[in-house]
């Protein structure tokens, strides 16, 4: 059942599921925007309401306070921050409430395996979904696109052939479902790992996203792509292969899965597994280019700071510590 564990036909009356923009990460912060700006403009604009979850980030305040910074310039001021670092936190019925009449959640990068071990079966990550029910719009950008599934890659090795343990999965936060999502897909050479978690899962789709490269996904499940990059589907309807009885590190044999390389305006259906007729690009106008291009230096450096800690989810607190180190150098530059 896709999205958010809904129903394909929904009961007379019933409340509609919002949109889902699952981001691959390094998503274009300084000039066009154009996922940050689908995003804005599908949380309602000006009359929006945004809540921040950065529990993923050990860099939590800043990356708040950069994507504050980004919403507000995008036209919406009504924005919340929200950091639970323990589970105790995120049971707090306060802290859940502060998403009432939220119109868009977004989620930050970091790590994943944080964010969904924090979150997810809390009141917190009960109102997210429930949210959602109600049509906000939920995003998640590199780790926080992992987490939106209900299966999550939680960690892993790189490499193009599939491995028995290359990678291990968990329970994300339950907003899509019979989906599995791995980011930073091209960049960091993730097929491997992917095609060897749908040889263990038939039952689920992958899906891997390119940095600066979003999935839309609408109620009904049809997915579009945003961005400068691809989105890959890999579908195990007809998967054959012998994961099950291979032992240790070695490579798995996986025939038959097909395999879709989408980029921007090129939409799927992720309930029919089909491709679907793509969009027609917008081109911006040269009013809108101007206002996007504004960005000042404090929005740059916060963006370095927010990205060096996505460079190895692997190693989050030696990225804290390298971002915390080019934070001291630019002040004593200043």
């Amino acid at each position: 059942m896709l999205p958010g564990n809904m129903a394909q036909t929904s009961r007379p009356g019933a409340a509609r599921p919002g949109h889902l923009l699952i981001i691959g990460g390094a998503e274009e912060k300084l000039r066009q925007r154009q996922i940050l700006s689908r995003f804005a403009s599908l949380a309602g604009g000006a009359e929006g309401r945004v809540a921040i979850v950065s529990t993923a980030s050990s860099l939590g305040d800043e990356a708040t306070e950069l994507y504050r910074s980004l919403f507000g310039q995008l036209g919406i001021t009504d924005v919340v921050g929200l950091r639970p670092i323990t589970r105790e936190e995120a049971n707090d019925p306060a802290l859940a409430a502060q998403l009432e009449d939220t119109t868009g959640i977004f989620m930050t990068g970091g790590n994943q395996l944080r964010l969904s071990s924090v979150i997810g079966g809390t009141a917190l990550g009960r109102a997210i979904i429930e949210r959602h029910r109600h049509g906000t719009i939920i995003a998640g950008t590199s780790a926080g696109a992992s987490a939106i599934s209900s299966h999550m890659v939680a960690f892993g090795t790189s490499g193009t052939s599939p491995k028995q343990r290359m990678t291990q999965m968990s329970a994300g936060l339950g907003l899509l479902s019979g989906v599995i999502i791995d980011q930073h897909f091209e960049q960091r050479n993730r097929i491997g790992r992917l095609l060897a978690l749908i040889a263990q899962s038939p039952a689920l789709i992958g899906m891997g996203v390119d940095e600066d490269t979003a999935a839309l996904v609408s109620p009904s499940g049809v997915m579009e792509v945003l961005g400068k990059g691809s989105v890959t589907i890999l579908d195990p309807a007809r998967i054959e292969t012998d994961a099950y009885e291979v032992k240790r590190h070695r490579p798995i044999m996986v025939s038959g899965v097909i395999l879709h390389s989408l980029p921007s305006g090129y939409r799927f259906d992720l309930r029919r597994r089909r491709l679907l007729t793509p969009l027609r690009s917008v081109e911006l106008s040269e009013r809108q280019q101007t206002q996007l291009l504004a960005a000042g230096d404090k929005a740059r450096r916060l963006i370095r700071r927010v990205a060096a800690e996505g460079a190895d989810d692997s190693a989050p607190e030696r990225a804290r510590r390298r971002a915390m180190r080019a934070h001291r150098d630019e002040e004593a530059s200043e």
